[in-house]
C-alpha cells in the first residue's frame, strides 16, 4: 500500500472432541505518515495464543498475548533535523498478559459460574509501566421458578510507575436478584465498590442501587427503564487505547458515575429489520477528556470535572440483513455534556454516526462499505489561549474479497476515500487516501 504500508496475518489452528488451541499474529506497519515523512510512521504487532478444554460440565480456557506499538508525537513538526528528531519524539508501547478462565457449561446444574483471572504489564520507552491483576466471579442459583439469585465479584490490584510508584486498587461485590414472569423482569441490585489509591489518597467505599424494569409489550419488541450507578476504573491502559498520544507522569481516577436514570426499547421486525433506542441521563464525577499538555502541545493530558456534572445520551441503531447477501448497521450516540470545572469536554465528540456495510454478490465476491462520522470536537492549545474547533471527522472506508481459487483469494481496500486528513485530537492529523491490497492462503 501507499505509505510504505506492510501487512501480514496469520491464524494457525486445530480443534478435537474436547480440546481446541489457535495462534495469531498480525503485524501492520506504515514506514511514512501523513506529516513529516518517517517521523509520523506507526507499527503495530500482536501475537496472541489461546486454548480451550471442554469437559463434561466445564469450560476451561487461556490467553496469551503480546502487543507491541511503535509511532512519534509528530504533532507540530517541521522536521528541522529529522535524524535528531525521530529519536527524540519516539514511543514504543509494550504489553505482555494473560488470562485463565473456568466457566460452567452444564445446564442442569444447581450453581451457574464464571470466573476469570487475567494478569498483564504495560511499559513505554520512557519510565512509565503499569502492572494490574484482576480477578471477575459471577454466578447464578435459582431460588424458584422466576425468581434468581446473581452474585458479581471483582478484585484489582494495580501498580503504577511513573515519575513515583504507587498502587491503585479497586473491589466490588454486586448481590441482585431477578423476577421474571411471562412478558415481564425486574432486576434489583446494590453495588458496593472499595477503591484505594496512594498517589491520590484515596480510600473510599461506596454504594450504588441498581433496578432495571423490563417488558415485552409486542412480540419482538422490548420497553426497559432503569436507575442505577457505578465506578468506573480507568487504568494507563484502557486510557492508552483511547488516546496513544499522552505524555508522562498523566493523573488516572476512576469516574464515578452515580443517579444514571435510562429508558428505551429493542426489538426486531421479523428476520430482516432490529432497532434499538435509549436515553440516559447521569451524574458523573471525574469525567475526563484529553487535552493538550500545558507545557508540550504535542503531548495530551488526562483532564478531570472534579465537580458532579450531568450527561445526557441518546442513542439510536438500525439493522438490515437480507439473508446473507446484505448487511446493514446504522448507529448514531449524542451527547450534551454540563460541566462545570472544565471549560468544555476536552476531546469528547457531541455526536457520532457509525453505517456498517456488507455485501456478497458471488460465491467469490464480497465487500465492505464503512462510514463514520465524529462532530463536536474541542481542544485548547493553553500556551497561546487559544480554543479549536475542530473540523467534524467524516471518513469512508472500501473492502472488497475476491476468492481466486479454493485456497487463495485476493483484497483490496482503500480508507479515507474523502482523502481528508482529519484531526481526531488538535495537531494530529491522519493519513488521507491509503490503500492496501494483497493475498491470503488458507489450508
Amino acid at each position: 500500500g501507499n505509505y510504505g504500508k506492510i501487512y501480514g496475518e496469520t491464524f494457525i489452528g486445530n480443534n478435537t472432541e474436547d480440546l481446541a488451541y489457535d495462534i495469531h499474529f498480525k503485524h501492520l506497519s506504515n514506514q511514512t505518515g501523513p506529516v513529516d515523512g518517517q517521523n509520523s510512521a506507526n507499527s503495530e504487532n500482536r501475537l496472541k495464543l489461546n486454548g480451550q478444554y471442554i469437559g463434561n460440565s466445564f469450560k476451561l480456557g487461556g490467553t496469551a498475548f503480546y502487543d507491541r506499538d511503535n509511532y512519534y508525537f509528530y504533532a507540530n513538526r517541521s522536521a528541522p533535523n529529522a535524524e535528531i528528531l525521530k529519536g527524540n519524539i519516539r514511543q514504543t508501547i509494550n504489553t505482555f498478559g494473560v488470562q485463565v478462565g473456568l466457566d460452567n457449561i452444564d445446564n442442569n446444574k444447581f450453581i451457574d459460574y464464571s470466573i476469570k483471572t487475567s494478569l498483564y504489564r504495560l511499559s513505554d520507552r520512557y519510565s512509565a509501566s503499569e502492572t494490574d491483576w484482576g480477578t471477575n466471579f459471577s454466578g447464578s442459583v435459582p431460588i424458584t421458578e422466576n425468581i434468581f439469585a446473581l452474585l458479581n465479584a471483582d478484585a484489582y490490584v494495580s501498580q503504577r510507575t511513573d515519575a513515583e510508584t504507587f498502587k491503585r486498587n479497586l473491589f466490588s461485590v454486586k448481590p441482585a436478584f431477578k423476577f421474571s414472569y411471562d412478558a415481564f423482569t425486574v432486576t434489583a441490585a446494590f453495588k458496593a465498590v472499595n477503591e484505594t489509591d496512594d498517589r491520590l489518597k484515596i480510600n473510599r467505599t461506596v454504594g450504588f442501587p441498581q433496578v432495571e424494569v423490563d417488558a415485552v409489550p409486542l412480540a419482538g419488541v422490548h420497553v426497559f427503564a432503569g436507575y442505577g450507578g457505578d465506578l468506573n476504573r480507568n487504568t494507563l491502559r484502557s486510557l492508552l487505547g483511547e488516546n496513544r498520544w499522552l505524555g508522562p507522569n498523566v493523573t488516572i481516577a476512576n469516574t464515578e458515575r452515580s443517579r444514571d436514570i435510562y429508558g428505551g426499547f429493542k426489538g426486531e421486525l421479523g428476520p430482516s429489520f432490529q432497532f434499538e433506542g435509549k436515553v440516559s441521563y447521569a451524574t458523573f464525577k471525574n469525567f475526563y477528556g484529553f487535552n493538550n499538555d500545558w507545557l508540550d502541545s504535542t503531548k495530551f493530558a488526562v483532564v478531570y470535572d472534579a465537580d458532579y456534572i450531568k450527561v445526557l445520551t441518546v442513542s439510536a441503531q438500525v439493522g438490515y440483513q437480507y439473508q446473507n447477501i446484505v448487511r446493514s448497521t446504522l448507529r448514531g450516540d449524542f451527547y450534551d455534556y454540563n460541566v462545570k470545572r472544565l471549560e468544555a469536554p476536552w476531546g469528547r465528540p457531541r455526536s457520532t454516526v457509525t453505517w456498517n456495510n456488507s455485501f456478497v454478490f458471488s460465491k467469490k465476491m464480497f465487500a465492505t462499505i464503512d462510514a463514520y462520522y465524529i462532530g463536536g470536537l474541542k481542544n485548547k492549545n493553553f500556551q497561546t489561549g487559544t480554543t479549536h474547533n475542530l473540523k467534524s471527522i467524516v471518513d469512508l472506508n472500501l473492502k472488497i474479497d475476491y476468492l481466486l481459487t479454493r485456497n487463495f483469494s485476493a483484497f483490496a481496500s482503500i480508507n479515507n476515500l474523502l482523502g481528508k486528513n482529519y484531526e481526531r485530537y488538535l495537531y494530529y492529523p491522519q493519513q488521507g487516501l491509503n490503500f492496501l491490497a494483497g493475498l491470503s492462503f488458507q489450508f
